[in-house]
């Protein structure tokens, strides 16, 4: 039996997120018959699941909820694996009144020690009256849950439960929708806390900075545990009434190339959103002696997003090479700026502008007179749009200073859609909110309008009062060949001296030690290039850089493990 998938386009009037709740939202959406769908690792479509179906599970997930004892304003922990059960289980939380907190599934970054301990932390902040996970990874959860105290529950059990006829509470526009841990928040844990309101109202962003339409439909691969995999491609899609197509995120990283299939497969897709590294792994898979155009039809995406890392000009230009003959517009890139605190979206491109940069000396960068032994050297800054509406951003000194046009420093932003704070986290939320202006930590600086980012502040590499940007150095190593994306992690450390100066780790792939002694010259000369100093190089096996839940390079975490002696570098001859 052929299952046919939701209409990208039913008649219903569209509304663009203009609800005073959540649940308020998919009511409207149920009355259409647009709706999600999920696929396996090969791009077949194996369930359609329209918005009213997704309601009539939520109601009765709530109901269930409030008979095992859940009150307004309890948390209920859910294991984001993309699915209906989810959505059913989120959307049940939310009618219960209670706060759905979205926690990530076991990666192939870390064992089941790791993943349990990743989830006890967050479990622990959360403090959530329950946990409902997938059947499939209930042993790793119900240890987390029992070493946290939690009640846990896999969903089919709780899926057969029977339905009481229960009064469900009122939600209001104020109330917390939600909480939202970030990808790298697995030490110290904050939970961001988002209101009815705040959702709304970048939902609305979402719909108006896209200049959605009725004919658009939307493809993700993104994790529902993340912002930009939840608010965009989860909640906004209800809020805004638009048929999305799912890989789960596991099959993509298997089968990268499966994201475009289904792009091409679904006539009306014209909206789909990746960090750089997803479409810099599928530039990568394609053979130069392939035609894209024999496999794929890109010529209808019209959306093409990209956001929650640094946007890499060179990937994208890369990214357009490979995918051209295969109907690809560069036009259709779309740069954003987003965080968890300001529910997801900051800055919006403007659709059709697509990627725009402009080279900013690296003694702006730097914050540092230009040296007269060496050249001066440029970085391609990407534009990542205007603010989205409602939202103001200012760049700021460290004091709060605001500074003038084109000038580098902090990126504050204020909106309707800005966190209300961080759950049981007074301290935290004091040292990132004043005034309703929200630090985010990001250094950056404004342009006629446009918001361009530098990197983040906390991982800026300050040597003898010259600013470093460790993706600088990245950079410089991944030019060589050999190298990609992610093999490389910069970093300060001080050394035995008592001398601060940044150490590089590089995953190398070479068992000859010869070799390696001479990648690890080459690198070091190129690194010297780019800082003028003499940096610690090191090389180390592959896959041993540790990785966020979403795939991404941590920084902070190779660090740690670095200086703890647990990655153990290869033992060369000085």
């Amino acid at each position: 039996m052929t299952i046919e998938p939701t209409p990208t386009d039913d008649g219903t009037p569209r509304r663009y997120a203009d609800f005073a709740t959540l649940g308020e939202a998919l009511d409207y959406a149920a009355q259409g018959s647009r709706g999600l769908n999920f696929h396996d690792a090969r791009g077949t479509l194996i369930r359609a699941y329209t918005y009213a179906e997704l309601r009539d599970d939520a109601l009765a997930a709530a109901h269930r909820f409030i008979a095992a004892g859940i009150a307004p304003e309890d948390r209920v922990a859910l294991i984001a694996e993309t699915g209906a059960e989810f959505a059913a289980l989120f959307f049940g939380a939310v009618y219960a009144g209670a706060w759905p907190v979205p926690l990530p599934l076991p990666t192939s970054f870390g064992g089941r020690e790791s993943y349990i301990e990743q989830l006890r932390v967050q479990l622990a902040s959360c403090d959530p009256a329950m946990i409902v996970y997938p059947p499939e990874i209930g042993d790793m959860a119900a240890a987390a849950a029992k070493a946290a105290g939690v009640v846990g529950v896999d969903w089919a059990e709780f899926g057969a439960r029977l339905v009481p006829e229960v009064a469900l509470p009122e939600a209001k526009t104020g109330d917390i929708a939600y909480l939202q841990y970030s990808s790298g928040s697995t030490r110290f844990p904050h939970g961001v806390a988002i209101t009815h309101a705040a959702l709304l109202n970048n939902l609305a962003a979402h719909a108006h900075g896209m200049q959605l339409r009725d004919t658009d439909r939307c493809v993700s691969w993104l994790p529902w545990y993340h912002d930009m995999g939840l608010v965009g491609c989860f909640l906004s899609p209800v809020a805004n009434q638009v048929s999305t197509d799912y890989l789960k995120t596991e099959d993509f990283a298997r089968r990268p190339l499966a994201w475009l299939d289904l792009i091409s497969r679904n006539a009306g897709t014209t909206l789909s959103y990746s960090p750089t590294f997803g479409y810099d792994i599928c530039a990568r898979r394609m053979s130069s002696q392939t035609k894209a155009s024999d496999r794929f039809d890109l010529s209808r995406w019209r959306v093409a997003g990209n956001g929650a890392d640094m946007i890499r000009p060179d990937v994208m230009q890369n990214f357009v090479d490979a995918f051209a003959d295969a109907g690809f517009q560069a036009s259709a890139f779309l740069p954003s700026y987003g965080l968890a605190e300001a529910t997801l979206a900051v800055s919006i491109m403007p659709p059709g502008e697509g990627i725009r940069v402009e080279l900013v000396a690296e003694t702006d960068l730097a914050g540092a007179e230009r040296g007269g032994d060496r050249p001066q050297r440029f970085r391609a800054i990407v534009n990542c749009g205007k603010p989205v509406r409602d939202m103001e951003v200012q760049i700021r000194e460290e004091d709060g200073t605001r500074l003038p046009e084109r000038a580098i420093g902090k990126v504050w932003c204020r909106g309707q859609s800005v966190m209300v704070g961080y759950f049981r986290d007074e301290a935290a939320t004091e040292a990132c909110m004043t005034d309703g202006w929200l630090d985010t930590g990001d250094m950056g600086y404004m342009s006629d309008g446009y918001v361009y980012i530098v990197g983040r502040a906390k991982d800026m590499i300050i040597v003898n009062g010259r600013n470093h940007w460790p993706q600088d150095i990245e950079w410089a190593v991944e030019q060589l060949p050999g190298f990609k994306q992610g093999d490389i992690a910069a970093f300060a450390i001080t050394t035995p001296g008592g001398e601060e100066t940044p150490a590089v780790l590089v995953q190398c792939r070479s068992s000859d030690e010869a070799e390696r002694v001479r990648l690890r010259e080459e690198i070091r000369e190129r690194v010297r290039a780019v800082t003028g100093m003499n940096c610690v190089i090191e090389l180390i096996p592959p896959r041993t850089l540790p990785r966020t839940s979403s795939g991404k390079l941590s920084r902070a975490k190779a660090r740690n493990l670095y200086l703890a002696g647990e990655i153990k570098p290869y033992d060369l001859a000085a």
